[in-house]
């Protein structure tokens, strides 16, 4: 028997196993990426004014490309971006999700045995994608002593006739590095940039996070983000793929035909999709302006500690310290979790140099400090 699900070992790991022996005594958990789970709700007013609007007028009218209102509502959105960046609706697909965005643009850029290159570090998703659509996922290297950028030696030595495209991730997860200007080894590759930045109003150590179509005007870019971390709305699915002019120009039409043969985007969440932009915005800064306090509690507690080695994150909500005096990272957070916090190792990450673990600001901040400080102590 082949196929994904059968090759795989589905078995938790010892991490898990653990976890799940110490979760009737508790443990802080410093890991979640769940906002509401941490008392970040999107206003219930706003939510119920706009979902009354769609039910007064119930109608399906599907479209491939989306709600015209909504496609309307994300353009206005990177209008506002530094620096704007000029959409027209046309160049806007809804989907359910980035990870649906992710597997569309597989689909369209890449046959199996194609490849495409990938960041490490690097969020686990891509790996299960890459095996539905049987790509090949190269990686490329982040600096860690350069604040995490991209090595283009990496992107060189790794790019051959069967590359069709460059994941990116800014903010990226878990490190917090944001591209910031154009590098000149992405443009003369001339592949099409697949852009996550779902995490783009977190900023942290620099001001704003830059449209990656706007900094590579002359390729194909195409940019997902959606509610579930813009508003904290994880459960009403809702992602976008927004093209610069030269990705709308070459993979428009196929795309919308891909899109087309989903239409996973609901219906409702379309239609609040303007609202959200409207009246979400104060809810948005607060939440964000938490975030980053959050990021100063963690910073100065980690500081505490001769062996945590944590960077301000450029943005993001994560942080990902190197621990001195650990060589084994699983022992390390079975350590942590044995005293009752739990944290991820920096191997669930790809990421095999040194001792690293990754702690989530997004937690409630009582919790997040209690967590650190139990941290430092254990270390």
């Amino acid at each position: 028997m082949t196929g994904f699900f059968a090759e795989g070992d589905l078995s938790p790991n010892r991490i898990e196993l653990a976890r799940q022996q110490v979760a009737a005594q508790g443990y802080i958990d410093l890991t979640s990426s769940n906002p509401t789970k941490n008392g970040l709700l999107f206003p219930d007013a706003v939510l119920r004014v706009a979902a009354d609007r769609y039910l007064a007028n119930r109608r399906y009218e599907p479209s491939a490309r989306g709600s015209h209102a909504a496609r309307e509502a994300v353009a206005a959105y990177y209008a506002r971006r530094s620096p704007a960046l000029a959409l027209a609706p046309n160049d806007i697909f809804l989907t359910a999700s980035t990870s649906e965005s992710y597997g569309l643009l597989f689909a369209l850029l890449a046959n199996p045995g194609d490849n495409l290159l990938s960041p490490v570090v690097s969020y686990p998703l891509f790996e299960y994608l890459a095996e539905i659509y049987r790509v090949e996922l190269r990686p490329y290297a982040l600096d860690e002593a350069h604040d995490w950028r991209i090595d283009p030696a990496s992107l060189r030595v790794q790019t051959d006739e069967r590359t069709r495209g460059v994941l990116i991730v800014s903010p990226h997860n878990p490190t917090g590095a944001i591209i910031r200007d154009a590098q000149p080894t992405l443009a003369r590759l001339g592949l099409p940039l697949i852009c996550d930045e779902v995490f783009a109003e977190f900023t942290y150590r620099v001001p704003h996070t830059p449209p990656l179509g706007a900094l590579y005007p002359e390729l194909p870019v195409f940019q997902l983000n959606g509610i579930s971390k813009l508003f904290a709305l994880p459960d009403l699915k809702l992602g976008w793929i927004a093209m610069n002019s030269n990705a709308s120009t070459l993979f428009g039409e196929r795309l919308e035909l891909l899109n087309d043969t989903f239409l996973g985007a609901n219906a409702l969440t379309q239609s609040m999709l303007p609202d959200l932009f409207a009246h979400g915005w104060a809810f948005v800064e607060a939440m964000t302006l938490q975030v980053r306090q959050n990021l100063d509690l963690a910073l100065a507690v980690l500081a505490q500690s001769p062996r945590i080695h944590a960077r301000p994150p450029d943005g993001g909500y994560y942080l990902f310290p190197e621990i001195d005096g650990w060589h084994d990272e699983e022992a390390l957070v079975l350590h942590l979790l044995d005293r009752g916090v739990l944290v991820h190792p920096g191997y669930f990450y790809g990421y095999e140099r040194g001792t690293h673990i990754m702690i989530s600001c997004l937690t409630e901040r009582a919790q997040l400090e209690a967590g650190l400080r139990l941290l430092v102590d254990s270390v």
